[in-house]
């Protein structure tokens, strides 16, 4: 959780103000000091668009790497070695000036991508493991709610009073640590997921103790009883790879949706509004000096949104939270076009740009922002997660990257028309989601696999799930009969 919160705060304040300015102030004072002459603009702006963009691409190693660690180490475990990456990468970045070498600012940057790449895929998909499905919703939330904390807080030490200043900008980065501390001490009182016990490593006792921790109750008997029948149908089956996955028809419309989920998540255009927030407050007649804090609002903004979709997510559902947030967003970038476009016309537009601003937040953090990542544990089953994950992860950082790479030019090309390119993604996302996103809140995996199933155009019943027998050789077996198997029983259990 504290990874990508903390990160993605790093980047906005590195993108905009003054630290942007103080970092490539170190890049040229170790540039002179090396060479004896200062540094060239095209230099200075290469060194600058790596620093920025390598931690996308330590997000998608971290990505790739969880399916070789995951199942080794399980969740729990992964997400506690995992803190190595983070203390390593802050005490780089840290020490960066100190040792005069910008190079290891840009080194910390690419673990501190690893940290996130792995936070990002195995968080949720612990989460989801470990949520009864009537508070699935609100348990995914969570990600989404820590990562809006650790942007406020960047914002919040980002503080001239605090650690704003130029002789202060290092132990920004230092501050990474604590989170990293608190998970450590705090991780290794919770149990691992009780369905990876039980799915992947065949622990009844362990995953029962789990259930009886999560729950706070003694009696797990249902919940032990519903896991075990699932866990008999698939206790053969091995893990699905990645091209497995992306080749099976009867997931095709579950990865497109994850993909188009993931991929508007990165595109819709929540870095251009960081881009333009302090030129609009200064438009609007706020003092320079004053911005800071005034931004301070953004943060808040984002805090209190994900809350909201985390309290109604499993009432509302989350059709109408994605739908309705890019829907609002593309709204909101349409009004901001024009009073960005007319705000040298009357002297009130500044702030309705202001308010736009705030609201293109508020739609993104309420949906967009979080769901995605729920989607991706809902829509699969346990063989088929580490892989699914592994493509909405890699869908992610590739975005990521290629908004860095390419922000700069739409920008200087379009101007503040740049944002009608990021309201025909949320439309589109929009669109796509009213069309072809069946509602999830509540249901089981065989319920939201049947509502694909005209999509995919295969019934149910033929999907079929490779299966290791006990001679070693793969044998076909029905996935949904399994997972019909599983509900009958259950409620012949029930009855």
């Amino acid at each position: 959780m504290k990874e990508g919160g903390k990160d993605e705060d790093d980047l906005k304040s590195m993108k905009t103000g003054k630290k942007k300015l103080y970092i490539k102030t170190f890049y040229n004072e170790t540039w002179e000091k090396r060479q004896g002459h200062s540094i060239n603009e095209a230099t200075l702006k290469l060194l600058w668009s790596v620093t920025v963009s390598i931690f996308a691409i330590g997000g998608l190693v971290g990505t790739i790497m969880v399916t070789l660690i995951g199942k080794a180490l399980g969740r729990k475990s992964t997400l506690l070695v995992n803190n190595a990456f983070a203390i390593l990468a802050a005490l780089l970045m840290a020490c960066s000036q100190q040792a005069e070498a910008f190079e290891m600012l840009i080194l910390g940057r690419f673990i501190m991508g690893v940290d996130g790449g792995i936070s990002l895929s195995v968080l949720p998909m612990y989460l989801s493991e470990i949520s009864p499905k009537e508070i699935r919703g609100s348990l995914g939330q969570i990600t989404a709610i820590f990562i809006c904390i650790g942007v406020f807080t960047g914002q919040v030490l980002g503080l001239p009073e605090i650690l704003g200043q130029e002789s202060q900008w290092p132990y920004l980065f230092a501050v990474i640590t604590i989170p990293a501390f608190v998970q450590l001490v705090s991780l290794p009182f919770l149990p691992e997921s009780p369905r990876y016990l039980l799915f992947e490593k065949h622990d009844e006792d362990g995953a029962e103790k789990a259930f009886q921790t999560f729950l706070g109750k003694m009696d797990v008997s249902q919940e032990m009883e519903e896991a075990l029948e699932e866990s008999r149908v698939q206790r053969n089956i091995r893990l699905v790879s990645v091209w497995e996955l992306l080749t099976r028809r009867s997931v095709r419309w579950q990865i497109i949706t994850v993909i188009i989920t993931m991929a508007c998540y990165q595109l819709c255009g929540l870095n251009a509004i960081w881009f333009y927030t302090n030129n609009i407050f200064s438009t609007a007649g706020i003092p320079t000096e004053k911005i800071p804090y005034i931004t301070l609002t953004t943060g808040g903004t984002e805090i209190l949104a994900a809350i909201f979709s985390g309290l109604v997510i499993d009432r509302l559902g989350r059709r109408p939270l994605l739908i309705g947030g890019f829907g609002l967003m593309v709204f909101f970038f349409g009004i901001l076009t024009v009073t960005l476009t007319l705000q040298d016309k009357a002297p009130w537009l500044p702030y309705l740009s202001i308010v736009c601003i705030l609201g293109i937040i508020a739609s993104f953090c309420s949906g967009p922002g979080g769901i995605p990542f729920i989607l991706t544990g809902e829509f699969f089953q346990q063989s088929q997660r580490p892989a699914a994950f592994m493509i909405a992860g890699t869908i992610n950082w590739l975005s990521n990257f290629a908004v860095g790479l390419l922000f700069p030019y739409i920008v200087e090309g379009l101007d503040t028309y740049c944002f009608l390119v990021f309201a025909t993604v949320c439309l589109i996302g929009g669109i796509y989601f009213y069309f072809i996103l069946p509602e999830t809140k509540n249901k089981t995996h065989a319920e939201i696999t049947q509502k694909f199933a005209k999509w995919n155009k295969e019934s149910p019943p033929e999907e079929k799930i490779e299966q290791v027998g006990v001679d070693g050789q793969t044998n076909g077996k029905s996935e949904l009969d399994s997972s019909s198997t599983l509900n009958n029983s259950i409620k012949n259990k029930i009855i």
